[in-house]
């Protein structure tokens, strides 16, 4: 398989419409698409070859319940053939209307119940520390309406508590049922925060690279509005 560098709207949009039979989450995974394609692109240490290499990065996509712009990504890197493409959600598929870590190379974790990912980022990075291997970085996006789920602040308190090296993602598409004071990076107190345009490629670039390795960092990608 070719692993492709190229533009990412010239790769991803054919490869997107290939995708069918969950368009009631296209917004879902529209909101990720410029952050997936940053991170598989420019930021993440991982390829085809090394998905089993103990001191790779690792991405959890928490947000798992609209996956067809991760699996578009991961098709494009070259992680698995394009056909698979598809038959997403077929009965034999390997591509599921979640992602399942073991069926589809290069998932770290099966989600789509939400509000679990950044609970399993703290554990994947504490594991990474007790292990040594600290050249290893964790990302991990959610949505803003995620963190309706209470667990989240527990991870959140912890990983500013331990000094967890993570890089959390938040896709804010103002979905999100309670809000909170303040906004969004309000949540994440102990925390070294970038707030960017969730469409601007070199943005998000800069706001990944820009991190502590001894304060967790979020970065809150801002998206129009869901429905809009």
């Amino acid at each position: 398989m070719t692993v492709t560098t190229a533009n990412s709207a010239g790769i991803l949009g054919p490869l997107l419409t290939r995708l069918t039979g969950d368009e009631k989450h296209a917004p879902s995974a529209n909101s990720t698409l410029d952050v997936l394609w940053v991170l598989y692109d420019r930021i993440l240490r991982i390829t085809p070859a090394t998905v089993d290499e103990p001191d790779r990065d690792r991405f959890l996509l928490s947000k798992g319940h609209g996956p067809a712009a991760y699996y578009a990504v991961l098709a494009a890197k070259g992680f698995f053939p394009v056909e698979w493409l598809d038959d997403f959600g077929g009965r034999d598929s390997h591509l599921g209307q979640h992602p399942d870590r073991t069926m589809i190379p290069g998932v770290e974790v099966g989600t789509g119940s939400l509000g679990h990912g950044l609970g399993l980022a703290v554990g994947t990075a504490l594991g990474l520390r007790a292990q040594g291997l600290l050249s290893a970085k964790v990302f991990v996006l959610l949505g803003d309406a995620e963190l309706d789920e209470g667990a989240n602040h527990e991870a959140i308190a912890y990983a500013a508590a331990t000094k967890l090296p993570l890089t959390a993602i938040v896709i804010d598409n103002q979905s999100a049922t309670h809000g909170w004071p303040g906004g969004i990076a309000a949540r994440f107190i102990g925390w070294t925060v970038s707030v960017v345009d969730g469409r601007d490629q070199t943005a998000i670039e800069l706001a990944l690279a820009d991190r502590d390795r001894d304060r967790p960092h979020l970065v809150v990608a801002t998206v129009a509005p869901k429905g809009m």
